[in-house]
């Protein structure tokens, strides 16, 4: 598989309100069930489109990006006072073991699948926290997002976070994404 980022040069079309088309936020907020007291990671956050729409929902935000320049955007539009951008990539993150009761990734699993990574998140997600995942699916068309050889299916995603220790709560696949909800086993 072929990983890349999002080439920050086009950074704009992170804040296009037709993203919502494959995940809104009220699907986002319903598959992250997120608490006042949470402490949360967005992987892959980017320009913080869909961090903006969760944190106002929690105590703490993590806006996790490998690009510095997408923390430099985001700043420029405006942080949410509980949102801190953290530049990392999701197989090392500078966090304490536990620290997060979850994390969510929107179009971004494709950039950091790995076994390592994947084990970094059940390092760093406390026991009985989750994950949400939606990524753009390997059945798709390739309309939208990346190519196709780029991208997992359902399948994959759900074999890779049972290898790391998590347990699937919630599996889907759709037209040109999919949706994972694993929780850390205890």
């Amino acid at each position: 598989m072929a990983f890349h980022t999002f080439d920050v040069d086009r950074a704009d079309e992170l804040e296009k309100p037709d993203r919502y088309r494959f995940l809104s936020r009220e699907e986002l907020l319903d598959l992250l069930d997120p608490s006042p007291g949470d402490v949360v990671a967005d992987l892959g956050s980017g320009t913080g489109f869909y961090t903006d729409e969760v944190a106002p929902f929690v105590d703490t935000l993590y806006a996790v990006d490998v690009q510095s320049e997408m923390h430099d955007l985001y700043r420029e539009k405006g942080l949410p006072p509980n949102v801190e951008p953290v530049t990392a990539e999701v197989g090392d993150l500078p966090f304490d073991d536990d620290a997060l009761d979850a994390a969510f990734s929107t179009m971004t699993y494709h950039e950091f699948a790995t076994p390592e990574s994947l084990a970094e998140l059940a390092r760093v997600v406390r026991p009985g926290g989750h994950v949400v995942t939606v990524d753009w699916s390997a059945r798709g068309d390739a309309a939208d997002g990346p190519p196709v050889d780029e991208r997992y299916d359902l399948g994959e995603a759900v074999t890779a976070f049972a290898d790391a220790g998590f347990a699937t709560v919630h599996a889907a696949e759709r037209r040109e994404t999919f949706v994972s909800v694993v929780r850390r086993d205890p």
